[in-house]
C-alpha cells in the first residue's frame, strides 16, 4: 500500500486554537496512519515538503444541493436526469476545488450520484445523501404550477425527481421508508415555508406533530435520522419535540426555541451566504418578486441566529444552500460568520462539528490516525485571514480526498 509522507507545513487542528509547527503526517493508502509532532521514519514513503503552509482538514458543507442547478427551481420541470446529472457533476467538481472534501446534500441527490463519485467516474466530494425532500401538498417541497394536478414522469421532469409529497401520516412512513429502500444517509422535511418555493407564506407551519413523529420514528427505526427544513420558532419548537436531530436554516430561532434544541442535544445546520447571494443576484436568474420578499424576512435573522444558538449551547455546523448559478458563492460563507464568530469556529463548524452531524467523528473533519486522508494545504493562516479558504479555491495548494490529490501545486 501507498505511503505518503507529509512535512514542513503549520498543523491547523480543530481541537485547538492556534496553528502548531513541527507536525509531520503519514499517510497509508486512503487513511492517516500517523500524526507526530516529531519526524516520522517510513523509508518507503515518498516525501512531499509542503514549505511552511498550513495543512487542515477537507471542509465539510453540511447543506448542499448538487442537482439543483437552477435559482428558479421550478425550471427543473422541463429538464431530463440526463442534462441534471451533467449539471450536477460540474457543481460537485468545483465544490472539490474549493476544498470541501465532503458535502451533505439536503434533498434531491440519490444513490445513483453517489455511487458515481465512488466509483471514480465523477470527480467530486464524498456525499451524503436525503433523496427527495419531503414535505405536504402545498410546502416547500411542492413547486408545482397551479395548473398542474400532479406529478408527470420522473425521467424527464427533474423537479419531481427531487422533491416528494406526502400528506398524513401513513403516507409519511410510506415515503419515508422509500428513501430508506433507496439508500438515504438522512431523511429531509419540511415544516415551514421557504424563499424558493412559490405558494407558501414563510411563517406556515407544515407537516403536523403526528407526520413529524411518523417520520422520525421511521428513520430511527433504519439506524437514520431525520433534518427539518425550518425558520420560525414555532415550526423549530415542533420538531424538536417530535425528535428531529437537525435544524436547517433556522434564522428566526429565538432564546426559548434554543433553549429546547440544546436540551434536545440537535444541531442548527446555518446557511447565511444563500441569503445574501439572492438579495444580490436571484432576480437576474428569474427569481420573482414574492420570493426575493420572503428573503427579505429571513436575511436580519441569519446572523442573529448564531449568536442565539451559540448562547444557548446548540452546535452550529457549516452549510450554504446555495441553489444553480449562486454556488459558486460558497465559500463566501466563511467571511460572513467570521462577522459574529470567531475564524477558529467557523473552521470548527465545517470539520469537527460537522463531523458529527453525520455521525462521522474522528473519519472526517479532523487529521488523526485512522480518519480518511482528506485534507488541504494552504498558502496563508486561515485564523489570521480567513478569506485564504474563498477565491474558488485559488489559496488551495493541495486538495487530497482518501489519500489521493485532486489538486497538487507542491514541488515534491
Amino acid at each position: 500500500m501507498t505511503l505518503l509522507r507529509l512535512k514542513n507545513f503549520q498543523l491547523l487542528d480543530p481541537d485547538n486554537d492556534a496553528l502548531r509547527g513541527g507536525y509531520e503526517i503519514l499517510i497509508e493508502g486512503e487513511k492517516i496512519r500517523e500524526v507526530s509532532d516529531r519526524p516520522i521514519s517510513s523509508q518507503s514513503a515518498a516525501t512531499i515538503d509542503c514549505g511552511g503552509r498550513t495543512v487542515m482538514p477537507g471542509l465539510i458543507d453540511c447543506h448542499v444541493h448538487v442537482f439543483l442547478s437552477e435559482v428558479v427551481i421550478r425550471r427543473l420541470e422541463d429538464m431530463p436526469l440526463t442534462l441534471m446529472t451533467a449539471r450536477a457533476a460540474v457543481l460537485m467538481r468545483n465544490m472539490l476545488d474549493r476544498g470541501f472534501t465532503t458535502v451533505r446534500d439536503t434533498g434531491g441527490a440519490d444513490w445513483g450520484i453517489k455511487a458515481a463519485v465512488e466509483q471514480g467516474f465523477l470527480a467530486g466530494p464524498r456525499i451524503f445523501i436525503a433523496g427527495k425532500a419531503i414535505g405536504p401538498t402545498g410546502g416547500h417541497s411542492d413547486g408545482r404550477r397551479r395548473t398542474d394536478p400532479g406529478t408527470r414522469c420522473h425521467c424527464c421532469n427533474a423537479l419531481a425527481f427531487t422533491m416528494g409529497v406526502a400528506d398524513g401520516e401513513a403516507d409519511v412512513r410510506r415515503a419515508v421508508r422509500e428513501e430508506m429502500r433507496q439508500g438515504c444517509d438522512h431523511v429531509k422535511i419540511m415544516m415551514s415555508g421557504g424563499v424558493a418555493s412559490p405558494y407558501d407564506p414563510l411563517e406556515s407551519l407544515q407537516f403536523s406533530p403526528g407526520e413529524v413523529a411518523a417520520a422520525v420514528e421511521e428513520a430511527n427505526a433504519f439506524g437514520r435520522y431525520v433534518c427539518a427544513h425550518a425558520y420560525s420558532p414555532e415550526a423549530i419548537t415542533r420538531a424538536a419535540k417530535a425528535g428531529v436531530r437537525t435544524i436547517e436554516h433556522g434564522n428566526l430561532v429565538d432564546a426559548p426555541a434554543a433553549k429546547l434544541m440544546a436540551e434536545k442535544g440537535m444541531f442548527l445546520i446555518a446557511n447565511l451566504v444563500t441569503y445574501f447571494a439572492m438579495r444580490e443576484r436571484a432576480a437576474e436568474f428569474g427569481m420573482n418578486a414574492d420570493m426575493l420578499a420572503k428573503n427579505d424576512l429571513v436575511i436580519d435573522g441569519a446572523l442573529k441566529s448564531l449568536e442565539i444558538c451559540k448562547e444557548a449551547g446548540v452546535p452550529v455546523a457549516f452549510g450554504t444552500d446555495l441553489l444553480g448559478q449562486l454556488q459558486v458563492e460558497q465559500s463566501r460563507e466563511f467571511s460572513l460568520r467570521t462577522q459574529v464568530v470567531k475564524p477558529i469556529d467557523v473552521i470548527r463548524s465545517a470539520t469537527t462539528v460537522a463531523a458529527k452531524v453525520l455521525r462521522r467523528e474522528g473519519q472526517l473533519g479532523c487529521l488523526k490516525a485512522g480518519a480518511w486522508a482528506d485534507l488541504i494545504v494552504v498558502d496563508g493562516d486561515p485564523l489570521k485571514d480567513i478569506a485564504v479558504l474563498e477565491g474558488q479555491g485559488k489559496y488551495l495548494a493541495a486538495i487530497m480526498k482518501g489519500g489521493k490529490f485532486h489538486k497538487n501545486r507542491i514541488a515534491a
